[in-house]
């Protein structure tokens, strides 16, 4: 995960106070720690990640539970006195990394200033469970708010798919899956600097082909270990790559969020012009000094913590049927 430097450096916008969270990045996980054995990747992220945890706020409860087979982590606020709206949170990682110790504060701190219930998804992680297994466990976890969430003080009424990067993923594809399948649609989506396409081609996969934190080839790496070898049928399926999708129109208010520093940028942009062609409401919001995983910095850099409580806002309106907000 490189580190770009030098007078010619493409992201010399950068906010500072990322830098010292790229550098520690680009230690940790050095140009090619893709190709490093799956469990070395995987406990280099987890304890990078955990170097830059935050104390969890005191106002929110923190559980692990089962969700139809799948293991979540529940945030709830302590004090609320009624059932709250619902967030199914597919976390980052490629499809390939992470899990509830790679997310644990952020998802606690969406909580506290959401007033939300979040589950965070510990869903079968690639390759060796390759598309669909994250979007089945994804439709699990729904099925369990909608029959268990009111004895958890979740409104099953009012739920909402959120993710950050192979998350957004997961987010949209739940809401496609329900409607495939003639079920409830969610309230809202919210997608954090999101993977929503297989076009490695874009602008900004040629612009930030090095950019720090994910790397044109990281992701490729991704995308091969989620759908298979170029070519094979998932590459085609809009479920898997949203941006493929024809008819979105049924697919609920949305708010995205890119990073200008980030190979996935024009995902959410092609995505967020798709849904407001199909007349679906959307709020874009472009964070111009920021790069990918920026919510991971947002302790340390002014800009990613401005960027975080917009994500609040936005997921906030949402909950509330405000629709979503740039």
């Amino acid at each position: 995960m490189a580190e770009p430097v030098g007078g010619n450096d493409p992201h010399a916008s950068l906010d500072a106070g990322m830098r010292h969270f790229y550098k520690k990045l680009s230690e940790a996980t050095p140009p090619g720690a893709e190709t490093w054995p799956l469990d070395q990747q995987r406990a280099a992220w987890n304890a990078l990640c955990q170097s830059f945890q935050a104390p969890l706020p005191e106002s929110v409860v923190v559980s692990d539970i089962t969700c139809n087979g799948v293991p979540c982590r529940f945030y709830r606020p302590k004090d609320a006195k009624s059932a709250l709206p619902g967030v199914i949170y597919g976390h980052g990682g490629g499809w390939v990394l992470g899990g509830p110790a790679t997310h644990n504060d952020m998802c606690a701190e969406l909580s506290a200033a959401t007033n939300t219930a979040v589950l965070l998804i510990d869903y079968r992680l690639a390759p060796e469970n390759p598309f669909p297994a994250q979007l089945e466990d994804s439709l699990k976890v729904w099925r369990w708010a909608r029959e268990h969430g009111p004895a958890h003080g979740i409104d099953a009424n009012n739920l909402i798919a959120a993710g950050d990067s192979a998350g957004g993923q997961m987010s949209v594809a739940l809401a496609m899956a329900l409607q495939e399948l003639s079920l409830p649609q969610l309230q809202g989506l919210v997608l954090i600097y999101p993977v929503l396409g297989a076009d490695m081609t874009t602008p900004s996969y040629i612009r930030n082909a090095n950019a720090p934190c994910l790397t044109r080839d990281e992701m490729g790496f991704y995308l091969r270990s989620f759908l298979g070898p170029e070519g094979s049928a998932a590459w085609h399926d809009p479920k898997a790559a949203p941006n493929l999708a024809g008819d979105v129109s049924y697919l609920p208010p949305t708010f995205i969020t890119v990073a200008a520093h980030d190979p996935l940028r024009d995902d959410g942009v092609i995505f967020a012009e798709k849904l407001k062609l199909a007349g679906v409401p959307v709020g874009l919001r472009e964070e111009p000094v920021l790069a990918h995983s920026y919510m991971r910095a947002r302790h340390h850099s002014a800009p990613a913590m401005e960027g975080f409580r917009a994500i609040a806002r936005a997921l906030q309106s949402l909950a509330e049927g405000r629709g979503p907000a740039a």
